[in-house]
């Protein structure tokens, strides 16, 4: 048997090497602690937030399937109502927005909402990716009326057959709203949508003001932000030509689906996809 003065000092041998063991832990603990808080800070940060702008006939709730499958991937998001006024107000009121947020920004555009992203992103710090869906990506003095050429379900001869006017005064005015006529929503605005979807759009639309659609663009963010462009090679509002056109100049990364112009709405899974596609080259 080992003698009292032994067991002590093994006793106290014991408890000088758990000391020094957790000791140790201590010091590792404390060692990797900066370590995870900053990987977790980092994993914050890595996402920017995503903000979408809708466009025209149209509002927020549009984005509804493609917000939720951000939201479900993490991303901040925000979808901003667009005024519809003129573009040079409604890019103002987006610019207003940005630069109330702090961080890096996806600004994201769909058909006219394009037109208002490029000019409202010019020379935003925060801005880091455009990606335009179905959208107008207008180079200076460029109106989006004046680009969808003669193959566009908008450019009919008799303006009168394609859109109603409020007030029904003739000529229209700046101030005058646009909204579609049924037969346009059915067969080519909501092209891809059922029935009942296609009813809904027809009812709700907001109209935008003839401003909106003469009033010529600014200098474009394309040129000094990358850019995402989604063409729907469907889409009777915007022609895939026009689309591809823009898409080229601007130097856009091209996707192209086949969707019309509702494509936010009929292929939310692929309009996410490229949204994150731009998201992640933010750093």
């Amino acid at each position: 048997m080992m003698s009292r003065p032994l067991q002590q000092v093994a006793l106290h041998v014991r408890r000088r090497f758990v000391t020094a063991a957790m000791l140790v832990v201590v010091v590792i603990l404390a060692s990797l602690t900066p370590s995870l808080s900053a990987v977790a800070h980092d994993s914050r940060v890595e996402k920017p937030t995503i903000v979408l702008v809708h466009g025209v006939w149209a509002d927020a709730s549009s984005w509804q399937r493609v917000v939720e499958r951000l939201q479900d991937d993490g991303y901040p998001v925000r979808a901003v109502a667009n005024p519809l006024r003129s573009l040079t107000s409604d890019a103002a009121y987006l610019r207003a927005i940005l630069d109330t947020m702090t961080g890096p920004v996806v600004l994201v555009g769909h058909s006219y909402g394009g037109a208002v992203i490029t000019n409202a992103a010019t020379g935003s710090p925060n801005v880091r990716a455009l990606v335009y869906v179905n959208a107008f990506a207008l180079d200076q003095g460029e109106t989006t009326l004046g680009v969808v050429g003669p193959d566009s379900a908008l450019s009919a001869p008799d303006p009168t057959t394609v859109f109603d006017f409020v007030p029904a005064t003739l000529p229209p005015t700046a101030t005058t709203d646009l909204y579609l006529k049924k037969s346009v929503v059915f067969t080519s605005f909501a092209a891809g949508l059922s029935a009942d979807q296609k009813a809904v759009v027809a009812a709700s639309q907001r109209p935008p003001a003839l401003a909106a659609g003469i009033e010529p663009s600014g200098p474009p963010a394309w040129r000094t932000i990358p850019s995402w462009y989604l063409i729907g090679t469907e889409d009777e509002i915007i022609p895939p030509d026009v689309q591809r056109s823009m898409a080229k100049r601007a130097g856009s990364s091209v996707t192209e689906f086949g969707a019309g112009h509702l494509g936010l709405i009929t292929e939310p899974r692929t309009v996410t996809r490229v949204i994150e596609q731009a998201a992640t080259s933010v750093r």
